[in-house]
Protein backbone atom coordinates (compact mmCIF):
# COMPACT_ATOMS: atom_id res chain seq x y z
CA UNK A 1 0.00 0.00 0.00
CA UNK A 2 1.49 3.47 -1.02
CA UNK A 3 0.54 5.64 2.12
CA UNK A 4 1.83 9.06 -0.18
CA UNK A 5 -0.62 7.97 -3.07
CA UNK A 6 -3.25 7.92 -0.61
CA UNK A 7 -2.38 10.91 1.16
CA UNK A 8 -2.59 12.28 -2.54
CA UNK A 9 -6.00 10.68 -3.75
CA UNK A 10 -7.36 11.73 -0.60
CA UNK A 11 -6.42 15.45 -0.49
CA UNK A 12 -7.47 15.81 -4.28
CA UNK A 13 -10.89 14.33 -3.54
CA UNK A 14 -11.27 16.63 -0.74
CA UNK A 15 -9.90 19.57 -3.21
CA UNK A 16 -11.90 18.96 -5.78
CA UNK A 17 -15.56 18.53 -3.48
CA UNK A 18 -14.74 22.19 -1.67
CA UNK A 19 -14.22 23.59 -5.34
CA UNK A 20 -17.71 22.23 -6.42
CA UNK A 21 -19.51 23.34 -3.55
CA UNK A 22 -20.17 19.27 -2.33
CA UNK A 23 -17.97 20.25 1.02
CA UNK A 24 -17.20 23.09 2.86
CA UNK A 25 -14.49 23.52 5.71
CA UNK A 26 -17.46 23.68 8.43
CA UNK A 27 -18.92 20.16 7.68
CA UNK A 28 -16.18 18.08 8.14
CA UNK A 29 -16.80 15.93 11.41
CA UNK A 30 -12.83 16.05 12.77
CA UNK A 31 -11.72 12.93 14.56
CA UNK A 32 -8.78 12.69 16.97
CA UNK A 33 -6.85 8.63 17.43
CA UNK A 34 -4.43 8.04 19.31
CA UNK A 35 -2.83 4.21 18.34
CA UNK A 36 0.41 2.31 19.54
CA UNK A 37 2.94 0.20 17.36
CA UNK A 38 4.33 -2.71 19.53
CA UNK A 39 5.91 -5.01 16.70
CA UNK A 40 8.63 -4.65 13.65
CA UNK A 41 7.54 -3.01 10.29
CA UNK A 42 6.11 0.04 9.07
CA UNK A 43 2.99 -0.11 10.47
CA UNK A 44 2.16 3.87 11.28
CA UNK A 45 2.98 4.05 7.08
CA UNK A 46 0.23 1.41 6.88
CA UNK A 47 -2.17 3.17 8.87
CA UNK A 48 -1.56 6.44 7.37
CA UNK A 49 -2.31 4.75 4.36
CA UNK A 50 -5.38 3.41 5.29
CA UNK A 51 -6.53 6.80 7.36
CA UNK A 52 -6.23 8.85 4.18
CA UNK A 53 -7.75 6.03 1.97
CA UNK A 54 -10.85 5.97 4.54
CA UNK A 55 -11.05 10.22 4.15
CA UNK A 56 -11.17 9.83 0.28
CA UNK A 57 -13.81 7.66 0.75
CA UNK A 58 -15.51 9.71 3.60
CA UNK A 59 -14.68 13.58 2.42
CA UNK A 60 -16.87 14.56 5.59
CA UNK A 61 -14.83 12.87 8.25
CA UNK A 62 -10.80 13.75 9.17
CA UNK A 63 -9.09 11.46 11.15
CA UNK A 64 -5.92 13.09 12.90
CA UNK A 65 -4.13 9.41 13.60
CA UNK A 66 -1.25 9.88 16.18
CA UNK A 67 1.46 7.43 16.33
CA UNK A 68 1.83 7.15 20.30
CA UNK A 69 4.57 5.46 21.24
CA UNK A 70 3.78 1.61 22.86
CA UNK A 71 0.51 0.00 24.94
CA UNK A 72 1.46 2.22 27.43
CA UNK A 73 2.31 5.05 26.38
CA UNK A 74 -0.81 5.18 24.49
CA UNK A 75 -3.01 4.57 26.98
CA UNK A 76 -1.05 7.40 29.39
CA UNK A 77 -1.08 9.90 26.64
CA UNK A 78 -4.46 9.42 26.02
CA UNK A 79 -5.61 9.64 29.37
CA UNK A 80 -3.60 12.81 29.73
CA UNK A 81 -5.19 14.02 26.89
CA UNK A 82 -8.72 13.34 28.74
CA UNK A 83 -7.46 14.56 32.21
CA UNK A 84 -6.44 18.07 30.63
CA UNK A 85 -9.80 18.43 28.53
CA UNK A 86 -9.07 17.35 25.34
CA UNK A 87 -10.18 14.05 24.98
CA UNK A 88 -9.75 12.14 21.77
CA UNK A 89 -12.89 10.83 20.03
CA UNK A 90 -11.42 7.32 19.94
CA UNK A 91 -8.45 5.60 20.38
CA UNK A 92 -6.43 2.25 19.76
CA UNK A 93 -5.43 0.68 23.12
CA UNK A 94 -4.47 -2.25 25.01
CA UNK A 95 -7.47 -4.87 24.82
CA UNK A 96 -6.88 -5.23 28.84
CA UNK A 97 -7.15 -1.69 29.26
CA UNK A 98 -10.34 -1.80 29.79
CA UNK A 99 -11.34 -1.95 33.44
CA UNK A 100 -9.41 1.15 34.05
CA UNK A 101 -10.74 2.96 31.18
CA UNK A 102 -14.31 2.08 32.79
CA UNK A 103 -13.12 2.69 35.71
CA UNK A 104 -12.28 6.32 34.66
CA UNK A 105 -15.72 6.48 33.22
CA UNK A 106 -14.24 7.92 30.13
CA UNK A 107 -15.43 5.17 27.03
CA UNK A 108 -18.39 4.97 25.38
CA UNK A 109 -20.08 0.94 25.13
CA UNK A 110 -20.90 0.73 21.59
CA UNK A 111 -24.37 -0.71 22.08
CA UNK A 112 -25.29 2.71 22.97
CA UNK A 113 -24.73 3.93 19.14
CA UNK A 114 -25.92 0.75 17.53
CA UNK A 115 -28.96 2.53 15.23
CA UNK A 116 -29.60 -0.36 13.01
CA UNK A 117 -29.45 -4.34 12.00
CA UNK A 118 -26.64 -3.84 9.80
CA UNK A 119 -24.49 -2.33 12.50
CA UNK A 120 -25.93 -5.01 15.39
CA UNK A 121 -24.62 -7.60 12.87
CA UNK A 122 -21.03 -5.75 12.37
CA UNK A 123 -21.28 -5.66 16.67
CA UNK A 124 -21.52 -9.62 16.31
CA UNK A 125 -18.99 -10.44 13.67
CA UNK A 126 -16.20 -10.88 15.11
CA UNK A 127 -14.46 -13.77 16.89
CA UNK A 128 -15.94 -14.51 20.16
CA UNK A 129 -12.36 -15.21 21.77
CA UNK A 130 -11.33 -11.38 20.59
CA UNK A 131 -14.27 -9.78 22.28
CA UNK A 132 -13.44 -11.40 25.72
CA UNK A 133 -11.12 -8.55 26.63
CA UNK A 134 -13.20 -5.81 25.01
CA UNK A 135 -17.27 -6.91 26.90
CA UNK A 136 -18.45 -6.74 30.48
CA UNK A 137 -21.61 -7.17 32.02
CA UNK A 138 -23.15 -7.59 28.72
CA UNK A 139 -21.70 -4.21 26.78
CA UNK A 140 -19.30 -4.02 24.21
CA UNK A 141 -16.64 -1.77 24.99
CA UNK A 142 -13.70 -2.27 22.78
CA UNK A 143 -13.66 -3.43 18.61
CA UNK A 144 -10.49 -5.68 18.23
CA UNK A 145 -8.35 -4.11 15.59
CA UNK A 146 -4.83 -5.16 15.82
CA UNK A 147 -4.73 -8.92 17.55
CA UNK A 148 -2.76 -11.21 18.16
CA UNK A 149 -1.48 -14.81 19.58
CA UNK A 150 1.54 -15.82 20.54
CA UNK A 151 2.84 -17.90 18.00
CA UNK A 152 6.24 -20.27 18.02
CA UNK A 153 8.52 -19.43 15.12
CA UNK A 154 11.10 -22.17 13.79
CA UNK A 155 14.54 -21.72 11.94
CA UNK A 156 14.00 -25.01 9.44
CA UNK A 157 17.64 -24.85 8.34
CA UNK A 158 18.90 -24.75 12.34
CA UNK A 159 16.57 -27.85 12.52
CA UNK A 160 18.32 -29.76 9.56
CA UNK A 161 21.80 -29.21 10.55
CA UNK A 162 20.95 -30.09 13.69
CA UNK A 163 19.64 -33.46 12.45
CA UNK A 164 15.84 -32.70 13.42
CA UNK A 165 12.90 -33.20 10.70
CA UNK A 166 12.55 -29.10 9.47
CA UNK A 167 9.09 -29.76 9.17
CA UNK A 168 8.27 -30.83 12.33
CA UNK A 169 8.55 -28.59 15.39
CA UNK A 170 7.96 -29.67 18.98
CA UNK A 171 4.23 -30.46 20.04
CA UNK A 172 5.21 -30.56 23.60
CA UNK A 173 7.11 -28.69 26.55
CA UNK A 174 9.23 -31.75 26.86
CA UNK A 175 10.10 -32.12 22.73
CA UNK A 176 10.95 -28.02 23.11
CA UNK A 177 13.57 -28.07 25.28
CA UNK A 178 15.26 -31.09 23.96
CA UNK A 179 14.82 -29.52 20.13
CA UNK A 180 16.14 -27.00 22.05
CA UNK A 181 19.41 -28.36 23.63
CA UNK A 182 20.02 -30.42 20.47
CA UNK A 183 19.83 -27.18 18.22
CA UNK A 184 22.46 -25.26 21.02
CA UNK A 185 24.53 -28.78 21.11
CA UNK A 186 24.61 -29.11 17.59
CA UNK A 187 25.93 -25.31 16.66
CA UNK A 188 28.71 -25.56 19.24
CA UNK A 189 27.58 -23.00 21.10
CA UNK A 190 27.01 -20.47 18.19
CA UNK A 191 23.36 -20.30 18.38
CA UNK A 192 20.51 -20.65 21.04
CA UNK A 193 17.81 -23.25 20.98
CA UNK A 194 14.85 -20.83 21.45
CA UNK A 195 13.89 -17.62 22.93
CA UNK A 196 10.99 -16.35 25.13
CA UNK A 197 11.10 -12.75 25.75
CA UNK A 198 10.79 -11.90 29.49
CA UNK A 199 11.23 -7.85 28.97
CA UNK A 200 7.95 -5.60 27.63
CA UNK A 201 5.14 -8.10 28.68
CA UNK A 202 6.55 -11.20 30.61
CA UNK A 203 2.79 -11.67 31.89
CA UNK A 204 1.82 -12.49 28.41
CA UNK A 205 4.29 -14.98 27.62
CA UNK A 206 4.16 -16.54 31.23
CA UNK A 207 0.02 -16.51 31.07
CA UNK A 208 0.54 -18.88 27.94
CA UNK A 209 2.92 -21.42 30.08
CA UNK A 210 0.15 -21.76 32.93
CA UNK A 211 -2.67 -21.95 30.44
CA UNK A 212 -0.51 -24.75 28.76
CA UNK A 213 -0.37 -26.31 32.21
CA UNK A 214 -4.18 -26.10 32.58
CA UNK A 215 -4.60 -23.01 34.72
CA UNK A 216 -6.39 -19.52 34.24
CA UNK A 217 -4.36 -16.68 36.14
CA UNK A 218 -7.48 -14.44 36.83
CA UNK A 219 -11.15 -14.52 37.72
CA UNK A 220 -13.33 -13.30 35.11
CA UNK A 221 -14.63 -10.32 36.73
CA UNK A 222 -10.89 -8.55 37.18
CA UNK A 223 -10.93 -8.79 40.97
CA UNK A 224 -8.99 -12.20 41.82
CA UNK A 225 -5.81 -13.21 40.18
CA UNK A 226 -4.40 -16.73 41.19
CA UNK A 227 -0.63 -16.07 40.64
CA UNK A 228 0.78 -18.71 43.59
CA UNK A 229 -1.57 -21.83 42.47
CA UNK A 230 0.94 -25.39 41.75
CA UNK A 231 0.39 -24.93 37.99
CA UNK A 232 1.12 -21.54 38.11
CA UNK A 233 4.90 -22.27 39.43
CA UNK A 234 5.50 -25.65 37.58
CA UNK A 235 5.04 -22.82 34.62
CA UNK A 236 7.38 -20.65 35.78
CA UNK A 237 10.00 -23.29 36.56
CA UNK A 238 9.67 -25.01 33.43
CA UNK A 239 10.59 -21.62 31.83
CA UNK A 240 13.52 -20.74 34.62
CA UNK A 241 14.81 -24.65 33.21
CA UNK A 242 15.11 -23.53 30.12
CA UNK A 243 18.25 -21.93 30.45
CA UNK A 244 19.27 -24.02 34.24
CA UNK A 245 18.73 -27.10 33.41
CA UNK A 246 18.66 -27.58 29.22
CA UNK A 247 21.33 -25.01 28.51
CA UNK A 248 19.26 -23.95 25.40
CA UNK A 249 17.83 -20.59 26.12
CA UNK A 250 20.35 -17.76 27.45
CA UNK A 251 20.30 -17.01 31.39
CA UNK A 252 18.22 -13.44 32.52
CA UNK A 253 16.04 -11.59 31.04
CA UNK A 254 15.46 -11.38 26.98
CA UNK A 255 14.14 -8.00 25.21
CA UNK A 256 10.89 -8.09 23.79
CA UNK A 257 11.93 -5.09 21.36
CA UNK A 258 15.25 -6.98 20.25
CA UNK A 259 14.29 -10.88 19.55
CA UNK A 260 12.94 -10.49 16.53
CA UNK A 261 16.25 -9.71 15.01
CA UNK A 262 17.71 -12.50 17.18
CA UNK A 263 15.71 -14.68 15.22
CA UNK A 264 16.26 -12.85 11.89
CA UNK A 265 20.02 -13.16 12.49
CA UNK A 266 19.86 -16.73 13.61
CA UNK A 267 21.25 -16.15 17.21
CA UNK A 268 18.12 -18.40 18.05
CA UNK A 269 16.60 -20.96 16.14
CA UNK A 270 13.07 -20.89 18.14
CA UNK A 271 11.39 -17.66 19.32
CA UNK A 272 7.68 -16.91 20.94
CA UNK A 273 6.64 -14.17 20.18
CA UNK A 274 3.13 -12.00 18.53
CA UNK A 275 1.64 -12.79 15.34
CA UNK A 276 1.92 -9.16 14.83
CA UNK A 277 5.66 -9.79 13.70
CA UNK A 278 5.07 -12.33 11.22
CA UNK A 279 5.11 -10.25 7.89
CA UNK A 280 8.20 -8.43 9.30
CA UNK A 281 9.72 -11.79 9.42
CA UNK A 282 8.85 -12.63 6.42
CA UNK A 283 10.32 -9.67 4.87
CA UNK A 284 13.23 -9.73 6.70
CA UNK A 285 14.57 -13.40 7.26
CA UNK A 286 16.59 -15.09 4.91
CA UNK A 287 16.37 -18.41 5.91
CA UNK A 288 13.50 -21.18 5.44
CA UNK A 289 11.17 -20.40 8.63
CA UNK A 290 8.00 -21.85 9.84
CA UNK A 291 5.09 -20.84 12.17
CA UNK A 292 3.34 -23.22 14.42
CA UNK A 293 0.50 -22.97 17.37
CA UNK A 294 2.90 -22.50 20.98
CA UNK A 295 3.75 -26.23 22.08
CA UNK A 296 1.77 -27.74 25.01
CA UNK A 297 1.64 -29.52 28.89
CA UNK A 298 -1.76 -30.91 29.74
CA UNK A 299 -3.28 -28.36 27.42
CA UNK A 300 -2.52 -26.29 23.90
CA UNK A 301 -3.35 -22.43 24.19
CA UNK A 302 -2.23 -18.53 24.42
CA UNK A 303 -3.57 -15.50 25.34
CA UNK A 304 -5.07 -13.44 22.66
CA UNK A 305 -3.25 -9.98 22.92
CA UNK A 306 -3.03 -6.55 20.97
CA UNK A 307 -5.45 -3.66 20.96
CA UNK A 308 -8.84 -2.60 20.54
CA UNK A 309 -10.75 0.67 19.36
CA UNK A 310 -12.42 2.30 22.18
CA UNK A 311 -14.62 5.40 21.99
CA UNK A 312 -14.46 7.87 23.81
CA UNK A 313 -17.23 9.88 26.56
CA UNK A 314 -16.20 13.34 25.70
CA UNK A 315 -17.24 13.57 22.26
CA UNK A 316 -20.58 14.60 20.92
CA UNK A 317 -23.31 12.23 19.33
CA UNK A 318 -21.94 13.35 15.46
CA UNK A 319 -18.26 12.97 16.50
CA UNK A 320 -19.39 9.60 18.21
CA UNK A 321 -21.17 8.14 14.99
CA UNK A 322 -18.66 9.50 13.02
CA UNK A 323 -15.73 7.63 15.10
CA UNK A 324 -18.09 4.40 14.88
CA UNK A 325 -18.04 5.17 10.88
CA UNK A 326 -14.79 5.22 10.80
CA UNK A 327 -14.01 1.92 13.06
CA UNK A 328 -16.51 -0.06 11.17
CA UNK A 329 -14.65 0.93 7.71
CA UNK A 330 -11.48 -0.01 9.53
CA UNK A 331 -12.62 -3.71 10.60
CA UNK A 332 -14.48 -4.33 7.23
CA UNK A 333 -13.50 -7.83 6.01
CA UNK A 334 -11.49 -5.78 3.18
CA UNK A 335 -9.53 -3.71 5.36
CA UNK A 336 -9.17 -6.33 7.74
CA UNK A 337 -7.56 -9.02 5.54
CA UNK A 338 -5.42 -6.10 4.01
CA UNK A 339 -4.10 -5.30 7.36
CA UNK A 340 -3.27 -9.01 8.43
CA UNK A 341 -1.36 -9.26 5.14
CA UNK A 342 0.58 -5.99 5.63
CA UNK A 343 1.02 -6.83 9.68
CA UNK A 344 0.97 -10.42 10.52
CA UNK A 345 -2.11 -9.53 12.85
CA UNK A 346 -4.58 -11.52 12.71
CA UNK A 347 -7.93 -10.61 10.33
CA UNK A 348 -10.23 -10.19 13.32
CA UNK A 349 -13.77 -11.85 11.85
CA UNK A 350 -14.01 -14.96 9.94
CA UNK A 351 -15.36 -12.98 6.89
CA UNK A 352 -12.00 -11.21 6.43
CA UNK A 353 -10.92 -14.90 5.98
CA UNK A 354 -13.77 -15.62 3.34
CA UNK A 355 -12.16 -12.17 1.09
CA UNK A 356 -10.15 -13.61 -2.05
CA UNK A 357 -7.22 -11.69 -0.77
CA UNK A 358 -7.16 -13.35 2.49
CA UNK A 359 -7.94 -16.46 1.52
CA UNK A 360 -5.16 -16.69 -1.67
CA UNK A 361 -2.73 -15.19 0.81
CA UNK A 362 -3.10 -18.31 3.27
CA UNK A 363 -2.76 -20.54 0.33
CA UNK A 364 0.67 -19.03 -0.82
CA UNK A 365 1.38 -18.53 2.97
CA UNK A 366 -0.14 -21.13 5.26
CA UNK A 367 1.87 -19.49 8.23
CA UNK A 368 -0.70 -16.32 8.00
CA UNK A 369 -3.57 -18.61 9.63
CA UNK A 370 -1.87 -19.92 12.25
CA UNK A 371 -2.57 -17.61 15.45
CA UNK A 372 -6.77 -17.67 13.86
CA UNK A 373 -6.29 -20.91 14.11
CA UNK A 374 -5.01 -21.03 17.66
CA UNK A 375 -8.42 -18.85 18.68
CA UNK A 376 -9.76 -22.63 19.17
CA UNK A 377 -7.46 -22.62 22.19
CA UNK A 378 -6.72 -19.41 23.09
CA UNK A 379 -7.98 -17.20 26.63
CA UNK A 380 -8.96 -14.06 27.65
CA UNK A 381 -5.19 -11.98 28.64
CA UNK A 382 -4.96 -11.15 31.54
CA UNK A 383 -7.25 -7.80 32.52
CA UNK A 384 -8.10 -6.83 35.91
CA UNK A 385 -8.33 -3.63 37.66
CA UNK A 386 -5.27 -1.65 39.00
CA UNK A 387 -4.12 -3.42 36.10
CA UNK A 388 -1.19 -2.07 35.92
CA UNK A 389 0.30 -3.02 39.60
CA UNK A 390 -0.83 -6.39 39.20
CA UNK A 391 1.18 -6.66 35.94
CA UNK A 392 3.61 -4.97 37.06
CA UNK A 393 3.98 -7.52 40.69
CA UNK A 394 4.02 -10.51 38.01
CA UNK A 395 6.38 -8.92 35.39
CA UNK A 396 9.00 -8.19 38.35
CA UNK A 397 8.12 -12.00 39.76
CA UNK A 398 8.76 -13.50 36.53
CA UNK A 399 11.98 -11.84 36.18
CA UNK A 400 13.43 -12.13 39.76
CA UNK A 401 13.03 -16.08 38.75
CA UNK A 402 14.70 -16.06 34.91
CA UNK A 403 17.37 -14.32 36.75
CA UNK A 404 17.97 -16.14 40.39
CA UNK A 405 17.09 -13.93 42.52
CA UNK A 406 14.49 -15.99 43.87
CA UNK A 407 12.48 -19.35 43.28
CA UNK A 408 9.24 -19.33 41.19
CA UNK A 409 7.78 -20.06 44.24
CA UNK A 410 8.85 -17.28 46.35
CA UNK A 411 8.18 -15.00 43.33
CA UNK A 412 4.73 -15.79 42.89
CA UNK A 413 3.89 -16.18 46.49
CA UNK A 414 5.29 -12.63 46.31
CA UNK A 415 3.40 -11.47 43.11
CA UNK A 416 0.16 -13.09 44.71
CA UNK A 417 0.10 -10.82 47.87
CA UNK A 418 0.98 -7.65 46.17
CA UNK A 419 -1.80 -8.22 43.27
CA UNK A 420 -4.34 -9.24 46.60
CA UNK A 421 -3.29 -5.53 48.21
CA UNK A 422 -3.78 -4.09 44.92
CA UNK A 423 -7.21 -5.44 44.62
CA UNK A 424 -8.06 -5.49 48.01
CA UNK A 425 -10.83 -3.15 47.38
CA UNK A 426 -13.00 -4.94 44.23
CA UNK A 427 -13.07 -8.08 46.52
CA UNK A 428 -16.90 -9.05 46.83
Amino acid sequence: MNARLSLKTSSLAVAGLLATGSLSAQAQTELTMYYPVAVGGALTEVIDGLVADFEAEHPDISVDAIYAGNYDDTRVRAMSAVEAGDAPQLSVMFSIDLYELLEQDVIVAFDDLVQSDEEREWLDGFYPALMENGRLDGQTYGIPFQRSTIVFYWNKEAFADAGLDPDTPPETWEEMAEMAATVREASGGEQWGVMVPSTGYPYWMFQAFAFQNGHRLMSDDGTEVHFDDPAAIEALEYWVSLAEEHGAMPDGTIEWGTLRQNFIEQSTAMMWHSTGNLTAVRNEAGFDFGVAMLPMNTQRGSPTGGGNFYLFKDSSEEEQRAAMTFIRWMTAPERAAAWSMETGYMGVSPAAYETEALRDYVETFPPAAVARDQLEHATAELATYQGGRVRRALDNAIQAALTGQMSPAEALAQAQAEAEAALRRYSR
